[in-house]
Protein backbone atom coordinates (compact mmCIF):
# COMPACT_ATOMS: atom_id res chain seq x y z
CA UNK A 1 0.00 0.00 0.00
CA UNK A 2 1.07 3.54 -0.50
CA UNK A 3 0.87 5.56 2.68
CA UNK A 4 0.45 9.23 3.40
CA UNK A 5 3.04 11.38 5.18
CA UNK A 6 1.58 10.52 8.62
CA UNK A 7 1.58 6.76 7.95
CA UNK A 8 -2.17 6.62 7.29
CA UNK A 9 -3.53 4.19 4.72
CA UNK A 10 -3.31 5.55 1.21
CA UNK A 11 -5.85 5.51 -1.58
CA UNK A 12 -3.80 3.24 -3.84
CA UNK A 13 -1.19 0.49 -3.92
CA UNK A 14 1.65 -0.42 -6.25
CA UNK A 15 1.18 -3.76 -8.05
CA UNK A 16 3.87 -6.28 -7.12
CA UNK A 17 3.81 -7.58 -10.70
CA UNK A 18 3.59 -4.77 -13.24
CA UNK A 19 4.35 -1.94 -10.74
CA UNK A 20 1.27 0.05 -11.80
CA UNK A 21 -0.22 2.36 -9.15
CA UNK A 22 -3.74 1.02 -8.56
CA UNK A 23 -6.64 2.80 -6.84
CA UNK A 24 -8.20 0.95 -3.91
CA UNK A 25 -11.61 1.91 -5.27
CA UNK A 26 -12.86 -0.65 -7.77
CA UNK A 27 -16.15 -0.37 -9.64
CA UNK A 28 -18.39 -3.38 -9.01
CA UNK A 29 -16.68 -4.68 -5.87
CA UNK A 30 -16.20 -3.48 -2.30
CA UNK A 31 -12.65 -4.86 -1.93
CA UNK A 32 -9.96 -4.34 -4.57
CA UNK A 33 -7.92 -7.54 -4.46
CA UNK A 34 -5.98 -7.62 -7.74
CA UNK A 35 -4.32 -5.38 -10.28
CA UNK A 36 -6.74 -4.41 -13.09
CA UNK A 37 -3.92 -4.51 -15.64
CA UNK A 38 -2.00 -7.76 -15.04
CA UNK A 39 -4.61 -9.38 -12.69
CA UNK A 40 -1.96 -10.30 -10.08
CA UNK A 41 -3.18 -10.50 -6.49
CA UNK A 42 -1.42 -10.86 -3.15
CA UNK A 43 -2.41 -13.38 -0.50
CA UNK A 44 -3.71 -10.87 2.05
CA UNK A 45 -7.27 -11.99 2.83
CA UNK A 46 -8.14 -14.81 5.19
CA UNK A 47 -11.56 -16.44 5.11
CA UNK A 48 -13.55 -13.24 4.50
CA UNK A 49 -12.98 -10.95 1.48
CA UNK A 50 -11.41 -7.70 2.64
CA UNK A 51 -10.40 -8.95 6.11
CA UNK A 52 -6.66 -8.71 5.27
CA UNK A 53 -6.06 -11.44 7.86
CA UNK A 54 -3.77 -13.76 5.87
CA UNK A 55 -0.18 -13.86 7.07
CA UNK A 56 1.21 -15.42 3.88
CA UNK A 57 1.44 -12.28 1.69
CA UNK A 58 2.58 -14.41 -1.31
CA UNK A 59 2.03 -13.47 -4.93
CA UNK A 60 -1.12 -14.91 -6.48
CA UNK A 61 -1.07 -15.00 -10.28
CA UNK A 62 -4.35 -15.42 -12.12
CA UNK A 63 -4.80 -19.01 -13.32
CA UNK A 64 -8.18 -18.92 -15.02
CA UNK A 65 -11.70 -17.53 -14.92
CA UNK A 66 -14.99 -19.11 -14.02
CA UNK A 67 -18.53 -17.83 -14.44
CA UNK A 68 -21.33 -17.95 -11.88
CA UNK A 69 -24.87 -18.92 -12.86
CA UNK A 70 -25.83 -15.24 -12.91
CA UNK A 71 -23.09 -14.53 -15.48
CA UNK A 72 -20.63 -12.85 -13.11
CA UNK A 73 -16.98 -13.63 -13.86
CA UNK A 74 -14.54 -14.68 -11.13
CA UNK A 75 -10.75 -14.83 -11.43
CA UNK A 76 -9.11 -17.92 -9.96
CA UNK A 77 -5.80 -17.08 -8.26
CA UNK A 78 -3.27 -19.46 -6.69
CA UNK A 79 -0.70 -18.42 -4.10
CA UNK A 80 2.87 -19.22 -5.14
CA UNK A 81 3.95 -19.40 -1.48
CA UNK A 82 1.35 -21.68 0.11
CA UNK A 83 -0.66 -22.99 -2.87
CA UNK A 84 -4.06 -21.74 -1.65
CA UNK A 85 -6.67 -21.10 -4.35
CA UNK A 86 -9.14 -18.22 -4.26
CA UNK A 87 -11.97 -16.98 -6.47
CA UNK A 88 -12.23 -13.19 -6.78
CA UNK A 89 -14.87 -11.10 -8.48
CA UNK A 90 -13.69 -9.12 -11.47
CA UNK A 91 -13.80 -5.34 -11.13
CA UNK A 92 -15.39 -2.96 -13.61
CA UNK A 93 -12.02 -1.48 -14.54
CA UNK A 94 -10.19 -4.78 -15.17
CA UNK A 95 -8.38 -4.74 -18.50
CA UNK A 96 -10.72 -6.58 -20.93
CA UNK A 97 -7.89 -7.97 -23.07
CA UNK A 98 -6.20 -9.44 -19.97
CA UNK A 99 -9.48 -11.12 -19.01
CA UNK A 100 -10.05 -12.55 -22.50
CA UNK A 101 -6.46 -13.83 -22.68
CA UNK A 102 -6.98 -15.56 -19.35
CA UNK A 103 -10.30 -17.05 -20.46
CA UNK A 104 -8.89 -18.36 -23.74
CA UNK A 105 -5.57 -19.64 -22.35
CA UNK A 106 -6.73 -23.32 -22.40
CA UNK A 107 -7.38 -23.07 -26.15
CA UNK A 108 -3.67 -22.50 -26.75
CA UNK A 109 -2.56 -25.36 -24.49
CA UNK A 110 -1.47 -28.23 -26.73
CA UNK A 111 -1.65 -30.65 -23.78
CA UNK A 112 -5.43 -30.15 -23.53
CA UNK A 113 -7.25 -32.63 -25.79
CA UNK A 114 -9.42 -30.94 -28.42
CA UNK A 115 -12.31 -33.22 -27.45
CA UNK A 116 -12.40 -31.49 -24.05
CA UNK A 117 -13.88 -28.47 -25.81
CA UNK A 118 -16.50 -30.34 -27.84
CA UNK A 119 -20.12 -29.52 -27.12
CA UNK A 120 -22.41 -32.48 -26.58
Amino acid sequence: MLHGPGGERGESFRCAGCRLDVSLHAPGTAHRNHCPHCLLSLHVDGRVPGDRAARCRGRMPALSVTVREDGEWLIIHQCRSCGELSANRIAGDDHPVSLVRLATRPLGDLATPVRAFALY
